[in-house]
């Protein structure tokens, strides 16, 4: 009965830390408004989240070693591709804000170069003081904001086809 007793709760224990570190769900301690990220980019230079006022912007969090991060890379370029010149409701423009949690800053802009990430505001997030304010646990991770910086969209809703269908919503209809 012990035994028993023993493997029930840890199999408990193992969906508990299963379903807290894995989760892909909005988060629910985020304001509506994004909080300012501020990180060192591959150049050394500063870039920050606020200086893209004005346009939707996708805030991905990544890193070179998370293969699901790596194999959605393709769509992300596909969608700057795609967007980055249209209108929105609340936005003119389309940019992505990468935030990779590497430590290793060689292997990191090395990813960004094998992956074609085109667009220019990458920054690595070593002290994991961004990610906190988001509250990401788990990478994949994104967060959409419109020209104002307020959070449209988090989660699943911001991978694969998802994206795309969830971007095309806020397009201008003008």
């Amino acid at each position: 009965m012990k035994r028993q007793l023993l493997i029930g709760g840890m199999l408990l224990l193992v969906f508990a830390c299963y379903s807290i570190c894995f989760r892909n769900q909005p988060n629910e301690y985020l304001k509506d408004v994004a909080p300012e990220i501020q990180l060192k980019s591959p150049s050394g230079k500063m870039v920050s989240l606020y200086k893209l006022k004005g346009k939707l912007v996708l805030i991905d969090f990544w890193a070179s070693w998370c293969g699901p991060c790596r194999n959605e890379s393709p769509n992300l370029v596909e969608a700057y591709r795609k967007y980055k010149n249209r209108k929105f409701i609340k936005g003119n423009g389309f940019e992505v804000f990468s935030v990779s949690l590497d430590k290793d800053v060689n292997t990191w802009k090395n990813a960004i170069k094998e992956d074609k990430l085109a667009w220019k505001n990458h920054g690595i997030d070593k002290d994991g003081k961004a990610s906190a304010n988001y509250g990401v646990s788990s990478i994949p991770s994104g967060f959409l904001i419109d020209g104002e910086g307020n959070i449209l969209a988090q989660g699943e809703k911001l991978r694969g086809i998802n994206l795309h269908i969830t971007i095309e919503k806020y397009l201008s209809k003008n």
